[in-house]
Order: structure tokens, then sequence, then C-alpha cells
């Protein structure tokens, strides 16, 4: 594994924890009042991109931060169409 790979994953695995606490919170609280609905989507849709462009260019880093967000902030959505 080479240093950029290495790289990679250490950003991957702070980007992907940094989302615990929020999804941990709503899913307990359910309380997605002060989240904007706009401002999830986009992003979900973008974490989904990034998501396809790391599986197109096979970059394992991107793919799994990226699958375990997509999973995260999709259901943070999911629960701010749910309980507004």
């Amino acid at each position: 594994m080479s240093g950029v790979e290495l790289l990679g994953f250490a950003a991957a695995f702070l980007t992907t924890v940094c989302w615990l606490p929020q999804a941990f919170r709503t899913i307990r609280t359910k309380d997605t009042k002060s989240l904007s609905l706009f401002a999830q989507s986009i992003f979900t849709l973008g974490v989904g991109l990034w998501l396809v462009y790391g599986i197109l260019v096979g970059s394992m880093p991107i793919i799994l931060s990226n699958g375990v967000n997509f999973i995260l902030v999709g259901l943070i959505l999911a629960l701010k169409v749910r309980y507004g």
C-alpha cells in the first residue's frame, strides 16, 4: 500500500467518523428541525456522485468512505423527510 493510498484511507476514516455523532443523534432523537432539507439533499447527492466516481476509478478509499457516508447522510435525509 502506497503512502498516497494511506493518506486517502486516513482522510476517508476522518470524514466518515465525523458523521457518526450527527447520525446517531438524529436517529435517537428524530429531531431534524435544525437541518436544511435542501442542503441535506444536495450533500447526499454529492456523496452519491463521489461514490460512483470512486467505483469508476477503482479507488478503495473513496468507495469505502463515500459508501458509508452515503448510508449515514441518506439516513439523515430520510429522517428529515419523515419527521420534518
